[in-house]
């Protein structure tokens, strides 16, 4: 960047206006250069600065269509590479879920376990509507800890749905009241 100094601009417009305004080169000097003119031969030509010529840009220009190719090969591979990195497997997508949810499951697979040992079909008609509402009242709750895997208290709700529910069934097939 040019910083601009407005204290120099009267000296450097004196010096300026003191360099003659034309040099002429001496005549010495053009006769020396005609000499060597006449003396180099006509179809050598001095070696001069790589000019640009018409076929150059022409040349970038078909050399653009393939650096893009390569860019756009460069590209489908990274993001095919992206798609073909090993994924973790369903199995372990699952036992990532939540340790709450693991726990949900296992006392789920005890009631199950439990309410097999009771016949169902001796339960009186008058609590079946009583055992429907806990088996719902439990289905939501799991509903509830899938989407809340974080929700400890919720696994507390779900033990003691199922435990009423035992006790409920207990009761139904026993009639005296006496648990078994």
């Amino acid at each position: 960047m040019n910083i601009h100094d407005d204290d120099h601009d009267d000296a450097l417009a004196q010096r300026l206006r003191g360099l003659p305004s034309e040099r002429v080169a001496p005549a010495a000097v053009w006769q020396r250069i005609a000499a060597e003119l006449e003396q180099t031969p006509r179809f050598q030509q001095a070696p001069a600065a790589p000019a640009l010529n018409a076929a150059a840009p022409r040349r970038m220009q078909r050399r653009w269509p393939r650096y893009g190719a390569a860019a756009v090969i460069v590209a489908l591979i990274a993001g095919a590479g992206v798609l073909w990195l090993p994924q973790q497997p369903p199995a372990a997508v699952a036992s990532e879920e939540s340790s709450l949810q693991h726990q949900a499951n296992t006392i789920t697979y005890q009631y199950r376990q439990a309410m097999a040992t009771l016949p169902q079909q001796d339960v009186a008609a008058e609590l079946q509507p009583a055992l429907r509402e806990l088996d719902e009242s439990a289905g939501s709750i799991r509903s509830a800890i899938a989407q809340s895997p974080d929700a400890a208290f919720l696994l507390g709700q779900l033990q003691r749905t199922y435990a009423l529910r035992l006790e409920l069934t207990r009761k139904g097939v026993n009639p005296t009241g006496l648990s078994t």
